[in-house]
């Protein structure tokens, strides 16, 4: 199960990146990817607080099922 979660971890850190990258890049090309730029910039905003809120949801999901296994 660790395997997995470094696995995730890594592919969620590559997707910010490359969005940080295409956010750049838009930024720089200028007023014609506008909006391209504004949904780059949306998605490296949304990302990370979605891969809080899976990772929270989880860890809440498992500690239940925990204490269930346990009773």
């Amino acid at each position: 199960m660790k395997k997995v979660q470094q696995i995730l971890a890594i592919l969620g850190i590559v997707l910010l990146v490359g969005l940080y990258l295409i956010t750049l890049v838009l930024a720089i090309l200028g007023k014609n990817f506008f909006p391209m730029f504004m949904a780059a910039l949306f998605a490296s905003m949304a990302l990370p607080v979605l891969l809080w809120i899976y990772g929270f949801v989880y860890k809440l999901i498992k500690r239940k099922a925990q204490e269930n296994s346990h009773s």
